[in-house]
């Protein structure tokens, strides 16, 4: 029997794709990629590498970021707040000193104005980074460094630090303010707390 052109069409939206929660990076991974954009002098990638991580933001509010947001006159702040898109509620987050002079780095090099966008586009038609744009830079450090793109994504930029927070503290409700997240539950999913626990108790226990 032939299949008609609507049966044709209908393939599954992740047919040859890895879907579920892209993995957040380990910490030395988070080096390889620092260290490399470091030595080649990647000032914009820096500033967006090492903010995307500090301020756990999801991509749509890293990208719109402006400079006035996170500077007080011209110097970085240790912290900012910011609204985030998805929720219409605010969300702190802290600018440690490392991130701090790469942002300023950028911002000097860029010659970037209070009221500018932190990551202007370099496509005419968008005035600051998108979101596919950020995706596909980060897919360019996954690939530099020997990883799957295919198993990383924005969000393991705004998961990381978040979960080596949990790690190090188990304090679910600090991460959960810090990801802006309203029930801790959700903090909790996006975590993946419950699995990777379950499966730390299984690899101390022996049989």
């Amino acid at each position: 029997m032939e299949r008609t052109s609507s049966q044709a069409r209908a393939e599954p939206w992740n047919k040859g794709k890895l879907v579920g929660q892209k993995a957040p990076f380990k910490l030395k991974e988070v080096w390889a990629i620092r260290v490399r954009l470091q030595l080649e002098h990647r000032t914009r990638e820096l500033a967006l590498f090492d903010l995307g991580l500090d301020s756990k933001l999801r991509a749509c509010d890293l990208v719109k970021l402006r400079v006035r947001d996170i500077c007080h006159g011209e110097r970085v702040a240790p912290r900012a707040i910011v609204m985030q898109q998805k929720t219409s509620r605010p969300v702190q987050f802290e600018i440690t000193a490392p991130t701090q002079d790469a942002v300023t780095a950028w911002i000097k090099s860029a010659n970037l104005r209070s009221e500018d966008y932190l990551f202007p586009s370099r496509i005419h038609e968008s005035p600051h980074l998108g979101t596919r744009q950020y995706a596909r830079i980060l897919d360019g450090w996954v690939e530099q460094i020997g990883l799957d793109p295919s198993a990383y994504g924005t969000h393991s930029m705004r998961r990381t630090k978040a979960s080596l927070i949990y790690r190090r503290t188990k304090n679910l409700r600090a991460v959960q303010l810090l990801l802006g997240h309203r029930k801790i539950e959700s903090t909790v999913r996006y975590l993946g707390i419950e699995v990777d626990d379950a499966l730390d108790l299984a690899e101390q226990t022996e049989v």
